[in-house]
């Protein structure tokens, strides 16, 4: 499986991006761990990351839907309205504990890969990469 470039984890939890970035790291799935508390900050991420010279624009998005600021859902509506070649081609995958039919309505018209729930583990990240990026 070819590395990605960088991997960007929205959340708000401290110890779930620590624990996320952990397994990250042991899988060796890529050499750039990007971090962002919400989903405003995973924005100016992503506006940074396209203007960067080096190859760090996330491949891959893992994103908590529950979140103050800006929550997931508000950044996908955010994301879905930037210029294309600041998206590329990255994948959005919600990492999510709510099981809300409206949240889970609301993610069907917005640019997701699909959702996984927490906590994410070996297999669940090994399956999203697999169906992506095989």
């Amino acid at each position: 499986m070819p590395k990605l470039s960088s991997v960007l984890l929205v959340d708000d939890d401290p110890t779930n991006n620590f624990l996320n970035e952990r397994l990250l790291k042991r899988l060796a799935v890529t050499e750039h761990i990007l971090v962002a508390e919400n989903g405003r900050e995973a924005l100016a991420v992503i506006q940074q990351a396209s203007t960067a010279s080096q190859p760090s624009y996330p491949a891959l998005i893992l994103l908590d839907i529950q979140m103050p600021v800006m929550n997931g859902i508000e950044f996908l509506q955010a994301y879905q309205q930037l210029p294309l070649p600041q998206r590329r081609d990255t994948t959005v995958v919600v990492l999510t504990t709510s099981m809300d039919l409206r949240d889970l309505t609301c993610l069907e018209a917005l640019p997701a890969a699909g959702h996984i729930t927490k906590p994410l583990t070996l297999e669940k990240l090994d399956a999203v990469l697999q169906q992506h990026f095989q």
